[in-house]
């Protein structure tokens, strides 16, 4: 089967989330193929999708490679000309996908595009992870259009318009292939955490333009905000935030920015430390100690901006406008 477009799900321990929400992109996807790929689970996802969804292809891997990683590993076996990467934990809504498509197939400067994602559990809200599409800010801060760090907005019909944005989410993510694979893929050095936004700034980085596509809309189960998550996250989160920025920002900028970073994540580090959160703290140092070491052993692989397109980058500190300036949603930051 060679569709023109790959639903790829990928998968760990993750046979309810299977159960809950492939229904809904069954029924809803049509004109791609469905694709389940296995980061070597330990359940009985497999048996449950072979006896379940005979017609859903399973790529199986022989570990867990983490989301970058096992979506770099499968996508190798895929053979379509545009990939959907999917969370197992995203409901979908009818004409979800072909819309978005349509767009990509319209402007080949185009290489990546998100639906508007929305709370699954609060169906009226955005969803954390990339509500209608994903920004950052000077100091490489991401944010959302209806999410300004865990502030959500109410879906009010303000965001409906299509519009560039800097980073897709990789909850519902459509990407080129030939973009994918010429630009290098996901970074597995990051694991998981900040990857998507990474892969997008190398892209904008070449010019291409990321698009959000408010009319197609999702609802994602998500996890939470920064302070409700583990001390791995939080690591990882403050580590691959400070890879992006030394990997994608130019030479004559990297310095001063990650300068004021570091330092804007100390701040962060005493707050979760008088918030009664010392394992959050201890993992912001453990994530800057991690970021030398990675500078030290050079295992980042840079692309030299060619032609970069920073439509998307916010030219304000997000933690000065939200935090001391009080502004709590996307149209007051843009004020």
């Amino acid at each position: 089967m060679n569709e023109k477009t790959a639903v790829v799900i990928l998968n760990w321990n993750g046979k309810s989330f299977l159960e809950q929400f492939l229904p809904s992109v069954t029924q809803h996807t049509v004109n791609a193929q469905i694709i389940v790929a296995d980061n070597n689970s330990t359940d009985d996802s497999i048996s449950f999708l072979k006896t379940n969804y005979p017609q859903i292809e399973i790529i199986k891997l022989d570990k867990n490679y983490g989301f970058a990683g096992g979506y770099n590993k499968a996508l190798k076996e895929v053979k379509s000309e545009y990939y959907v990467l999917l969370n197992s934990d995203v409901e979908v809504t009818e004409n979800w996908l072909n819309p978005i498509i349509e767009l990509l197939d319209s402007d080949h400067s185009i290489v990546a595009c998100q639906p508007k994602i929305k709370d699954y559990n609060n169906n009226t809200y955005f969803e954390y992870a990339g509500a209608s599409g994903g920004f950052i800010d000077k100091y490489g801060y991401p944010f959302c259009r209806g999410r300004i760090f865990d502030e959500l907005e109410e879906d009010k019909g303000q965001y409906n318009d299509a519009t560039e944005i800097f980073w897709a989410s990789g909850a519902c993510f459509v990407i080129r292939a030939s973009a994918y694979h010429n630009i290098g893929g996901l970074d597995e050095f990051y694991f998981a955490h900040m990857e998507e936004i990474d892969l997008c700034w190398r892209l904008k980085n070449q010019g291409y333009k990321i698009m959000v596509y408010p009319s197609s809309t999702v609802y994602h189960l998500g996890g939470g905000t920064l302070n409700k998550v583990n001390p791995r996250k939080t690591f990882l989160n403050f580590r691959n935030s400070l890879l992006t920025l030394h990997k994608n920002l130019s030479k004559k900028d990297r310095f001063g920015i990650i300068f004021i970073r570091l330092c804007l994540d100390g701040i962060a580090g005493a707050k979760f430390l008088l918030t009664g959160k010392p394992k959050h703290t201890w993992a912001i140092v453990r994530s800057h100690f991690a970021f030398y070491g990675a500078l030290s052993q050079n295992k980042l692989k840079r692309i030299t901006p060619e032609n970069p397109n920073l439509k998307g980058l916010i030219n304000k500190s997000i933690v000065k406008e939200h935090v001391i300036k009080k502004k709590n949603t996307f149209n007051d930051l843009l004020k």
